[in-house]
């Protein structure tokens, strides 16, 4: 098995606390509601939504997958951390054991946030993931944090 990590960075004029509660804390309430395309639905299987839960993800009509199941690795609410790993489901396509993802939201000196994501891919034996397969996962994640930026820019009076 091989690990392939990526890291992306997504700057915000939301600040760190407001930005954690809705990207991370209120997700699953808010990402099917705004962008249902993507997410339609989470469903908390196992767990109260600390570390060792197991949430299943079904994905909304825009997507090329069905559905995901998800485990929280890790909650720090104090300094707005978040990690979790995909473990189960089509996005896996075959050829990954699983996804494993480290979110950390820092207050920037402005006011705002930014928004460190680090994916770790791990791969059945040697296979490669494709630089567009990646290329694609950032867009999606950097999107996905940009609606809800645009979400609470919209509606300041949220969280």
């Amino acid at each position: 098995m091989g690990v392939i990590t990526y890291d992306m960075e997504v700057t915000s004029s939301i600040p760190a606390a407001k930005m954690f509660k809705a990207f991370v804390l209120d997700a699953d309430n808010l990402i099917p509601k705004i962008l249902p395309q993507a997410i339609k639905s989470v469903e908390i299987i196992e767990g109260n939504g600390e570390a060792g839960t197991i949430k299943l993800i079904t994905f909304g009509e825009g997507s090329q997958f069905k559905s995901v199941k998800h485990r929280v690795d890790g909650i720090d609410k104090e300094n707005f951390t978040y990690s979790y790993s995909i473990i189960e489901g089509d996005a896996l396509m075959g050829t990954l054991e699983s996804i494993s993802y480290e979110i950390k939201i820092s207050a920037c000196p402005d006011g705002g946030s930014i928004c460190k994501n680090s994916s770790k891919y791990h791969t059945k034996g040697d296979v490669q993931i494709t630089e567009e397969h990646i290329k694609s996962g950032k867009e999606k994640a950097s999107g996905m944090f940009k609606a809800v930026e645009a979400y609470l820019l919209a509606n300041p009076d949220a969280y």
